[in-house]
């Protein structure tokens, strides 16, 4: 019998103007066989049919269901995961993007591999292109591991006890092994470090240097594979410009061993808390 008592969790899905996909990637949350005790939706400037469909799905939707949104003022990942985590009420965040589907044991997983002093980094599974439009018409969010149009075998899978042994043995040091769009940390540990740092403007390495300065705080990486798994929604490669920009940016937090951030999350904890607690009485 699973005796883990899991910790309170909130699952972070940032998005941008993709709405058909966010709504399957929700379908899938409703289908965990341990729900997250809230949702977050963190919107970085995305128009009204995003809103629109997060209303839709909030009725009925079987945990509370918050969004956060921002101007749209060009790429800013790591300002709106930062109100959100601010915006959290729970002791563990769970992080993905919104154009992921989540095997139905997505969140009891990462919960299982949750252990204090440790951050958890995972994989995903990409779907080519006639698979992800076939699901998105049809929204089902249900994936099976041998159809037709996935790639990277190995990470379709969830098995629980070849999960717990990796976790502490696959590229533990490797800090570019691991996914903005399937990670998990401890709150405490993400206000230790001041979160995510704002400098970085563009898509890139934003996640990478926060588990820098995790690792320089004195955090151990765990892997989550053969778990936690992930369908990727396919989509042509974002702009990738601000990639040598964002390098600089994370070769100062190795060189400086840096753990805290100027710009990061503790600039919102008075602001978005209330803000949270207002999209729970709503929500309930």
């Amino acid at each position: 019998m699973d005796t883990k008592i899991f910790s309170k969790s909130s699952l972070i899905i940032s998005t941008y103007n993709w709405p058909e996909a966010l709504q399957l990637c929700l379908l899938s949350v409703k289908g965990q066989s341990v729900m997250p005790d809230e949702v977050i939706i963190a919107d970085d400037g995305s128009t009204h049919q995003t809103a629109e469909v997060i209303e839709s799905m909030r009725h009925g939707f079987p945990t509370k269901l918050i969004h956060i949104w921002q101007e749209d003022e060009g790429f800013q990942l790591s300002k709106i995961r930062n109100k959100a985590i601010a915006a959290s009420s729970s002791d563990y965040i769970i992080q993905i993007d919104g154009d992921l589907i989540l095997h139905k044991h997505f969140i009891k997983d990462h919960l299982t591999l949750s252990k204090r002093g440790t951050f958890v980094t995972g994989s995903r599974v990409l779907m080519d292109k006639v698979l992800s439009e076939k699901l998105l018409d049809a929204q089902k969010s249900r994936v099976y591991p041998f159809q037709s149009g996935l790639g990277n075998f190995s990470n379709r899978f969830s098995i629980s006890w070849l999960c717990n042994y990796m976790a502490d043995r696959y590229k533990t040091y490797d800090i570019f092994a691991l996914r903005g769009c399937n990670m998990a940390f401890w709150r405490d540990d993400l206000l230790r470090v001041n979160g995510y740092n704002e400098l970085f403007h563009a898509w890139g390495r934003e996640d990478n240097e926060i588990a820098v300065r995790l690792l320089n705080a004195g955090l151990k990486k765990r892997a989550i594979k053969f778990g936690g798994v992930v369908f990727h929604i396919y989509h042509p490669e974002v702009d990738r410009c601000g990639c040598p920009q964002n390098d600089l940016h994370l070769s100062e937090a190795l060189r400086h061993k840096t753990v805290f951030c100027d710009q990061g999350l503790h600039q919102y904890l008075a602001t978005m808390e209330p803000v949270a607690l207002a999209e729970k009485e709503f929500a309930l």
